[in-house]
């Protein structure tokens, strides 16, 4: 039975619906914006977060209830269902990618309500344990300032990193962070997601990460006759994250597959997330969680994914205080610890902030 088949004919029942949107201040003096939909039943319900990235398009949104869901279902009915739906009612999304953003808040939401309408978990369902999990944490590094970084360090030294090289890293941001012996994953956004404005490849930089960084993790290189060479010395340590939607996505990556991250709104559906793990694991794909800034209930559903499928892996799926503007004292160290009576989908306690 494939993991998909565990979960798919779970019934559902949805008699109600709603949607709450936060905004925060983040790191780096960036603003973060996401939607939270949440499908009722009676005294259950099930929530899912939309990380679509223009504030807009969350302010688009009319007031709730904004989609009638109200029926029976099996999980794969739902899903199928929402083939039908324009989760975009009032204009279309900026970037194309946001509807299958969307779509994932709506059927995370719907398979966290089904979960806990038939008294199971992910876990259970799946026949896997919930171990603690590691967690990297991903701070900015703007224009080559390392101080994001130390200061995470002084409050959590022993605190793992993904980071995101740019030209403006300078000999000295290299050589400081070399010295944390802390990097773990360094993500070279050079495949689009959603769009074509991957940053090209420059073989300077590349090299550099390559040999600054022996040992970690390199997501996303955009690929050139540049770097080709480079990468292909390299292609046992190359990750691709950004464009992977689909197992059809992963054969078609440039170099065979040894790395994938696991973001799952990139997947929009479940099928297509859990089917992709799955392949990850028959094809010795070693896999590790990933984020986009989730500031409610998305953020235990990736720690939760984390755990059943890669707890040791470098998984970008650090707490959210490691994104606030300010650091507070007693940063959470990892790994994370499993919840002792979880339900649904959750990694911890619901919090709506």
């Amino acid at each position: 039975m494939t993991l998909y088949n565990r979960v798919a004919d779970l019934p559902l029942r949805v008699s109600g619906t709603d949607r709450t949107s936060r905004r925060r201040e983040m790191a780096g003096d960036a603003t973060r914006v996401t939607s939270t939909f949440v499908l009722l039943a009676d005294d259950e319900f099930g929530a899912g977060e939309d990380v679509t990235h223009d504030p807009v398009d969350h302010e688009a949104l009319p007031e709730p209830p904004v989609f009638d869901f109200e029926g029976e279902y099996t999980l794969e009915g739902f899903s199928r269902s929402l083939e039908d739906v324009d989760l975009f009612p009032t204009k279309p999304p900026e970037q194309e990618i946001s509807r299958t953003y969307r779509r994932w808040a709506v059927e995370s939401a719907a398979l966290d309500l089904a979960l806990k309408q038939n008294d199971t978990t992910l876990a259970a369902r799946l026949d896997r344990e919930r171990p603690s999990v590691r967690f990297v944490a991903s701070p900015p590094v703007p224009e080559g300032d390392t101080t994001r970084v130390e200061e995470i360090l002084a409050g959590n030294p022993g605190c793992e990193f993904a980071l995101e090289p740019t030209d403006a890293w300078t000999a000295e941001t290299f050589a400081t962070l070399a010295e944390t012996d802390a990097v773990r994953v360094l993500d070279l956004n050079g495949q689009p997601e959603g769009s074509d404005d991957g940053r090209p490849p420059d073989s300077t930089l590349y090299q550099r990460v390559f040999e600054t960084f022996p040992d970690a993790v390199v997501a996303d290189p955009a690929v050139s006759d540049a770097v080709r060479d480079l990468l292909a010395a390299n292609a046992d340590r190359l990750s691709w994250g950004a464009p992977i939607r689909s197992v059809a996505d992963l054969r078609d990556v440039p170099f065979e597959p040894r790395w994938c991250s696991i973001a799952p709104s990139r997947f929009g559906t479940v099928r297509s997330l859990l089917d992709t793990i799955e392949y990850c694991e028959n094809q010795d794909i070693s896999i590790y969680g990933e984020g986009q800034c989730e500031l409610c209930v998305g953020r235990g559903h990736i720690q939760l994914l984390a755990s059943l499928f890669s707890p040791g892996g470098p998984n970008d799926v650090a707490p959210r205080a490691y994104n606030k503007p300010v650091l507070r004292g007693d940063l959470p160290s990892s790994p994370l610890e499993p919840p002792e009576d979880p339900t649904g989908m959750e990694w911890a306690k619901l919090e709506f902030e």
